[in-house]
């Protein structure tokens, strides 16, 4: 399926990435194990730190592409799908002022926020797995084929980027999210800076993530689900290498979820955090909002406007 042109907005993008494509992603091995360390629950010893350098996360994720979509939904029962419309629930889209979905996937979450935003603010992807956006790229091809105009909003540009270094300038999108994607990066608070950074004074920051159930019971079926058949499932239905999908438990183990995740994100820099269990703990929404500037001075705000302005892209 061929993938609609890019609009003269987003041409200045993708020339300015194309020129930075060959900029190698982090592996960071020591950073994976700082990482590993402090992302341990609180009052257990710190399992063996996982290998998220990009080369291997990116390769995993390429392995499970093509039945990502159809997996998520049948191990989750589904109820993925309400999760992320419960987490665009509490996104504040004012204006026409872009949003960005980082780790993206195959674009679930995009797509999802910007039928909901309308049709003057442009919501785009970013991950740094080369398959996965090629099945976003799709999704959003066939939607604005099947749909009479498009539903009238901005086609959703899908790029390549690297969620540790992010090729945005600083202050530049109203909200900035991401879902099932945070614990895949080598350093979490790096991550978690990045999306600070690019997002505006007063925009608001989104996390959608697992979590561990806080119901002794429930605690109990769900470890038992994800350790011992999860991985067998995944990897009958996705006939890939089972590592994938002894990964995700993994994962899911060793990343901070409430109050510890939310102090993450408070330490980064944001107000007013919050954190919102679904489905018993299974999984949380995480949401908070950047310190707002000073007022600026009139003739500087007017300057500072960037309506009708193409988005750009920082040198890396």
């Amino acid at each position: 399926m061929s993938v609609p042109e890019p609009s003269r907005n987003d041409q200045p993008i993708r020339d300015e990435l194309a020129a930075t494509d060959d900029t190698p992603h982090h592996d960071g091995s020591a950073a994976s194990i700082r990482s590993a360390d402090r992302d341990a629950p609180s009052g257990r010893t710190a399992a063996p730190p996982l290998d998220k350098s990009g080369k291997r996360v990116r390769e995993m994720f390429r392995q499970i592409a093509p039945r990502y979509d159809a997996m998520n939904h049948l191990l989750s029962l589904n109820i993925d799908k309400w999760w992320r419309r419960k987490a665009v629930d509490r996104l504040t889209i004012q204006g026409d002022a872009p949003i960005l979905d980082m780790c993206c996937g195959t674009g679930d979450l995009a797509i999802e926020i910007a039928n909901r935003a309308g049709s003057d603010v442009r919501v785009i992807g970013s991950d740094f797995c080369h398959a996965m956006l090629e099945i976003a790229r799709d999704k959003e091809a066939s939607r604005v084929i099947d749909t009479s105009g498009g539903a009238g909003r901005p086609t959703i540009p899908f790029f390549e980027a690297d969620s540790m270094q992010l090729p945005f300038t600083d202050d530049r999108f109203q909200c900035v999210t991401v879902a099932f994607g945070l614990r895949n990066i080598v350093d979490t608070d790096q991550g978690i800076r990045e999306m600070v950074r690019v997002c505006r004074p007063g925009g608001q920051v989104m996390v959608l993530e697992f979590s561990q159930p806080t119901l002794p019971v429930l605690k109990q079926l769900y470890g038992f689900y994800f350790r011992a058949i999860l991985p067998k499932v995944g990897q009958w239905l996705a006939r890939n290498d089972k590592s994938a999908y002894e990964y995700l438990p993994a994962s899911v183990g060793q990343f901070p979820c409430g109050e510890a995740l939310a102090s993450r994100l408070r330490d980064a820099g944001l107000d007013s955090v919050e954190f919102h269990p679904l489905t018993l703990g299974v999984a949380t929404i995480y949401i908070g909002t950047k310190p707002a500037k000073p007022s600026a001075a009139p003739e500087k705000a007017d300057a500072d406007r960037e309506t009708d302005q193409p988005l750009k892209m920082v040198a890396q």
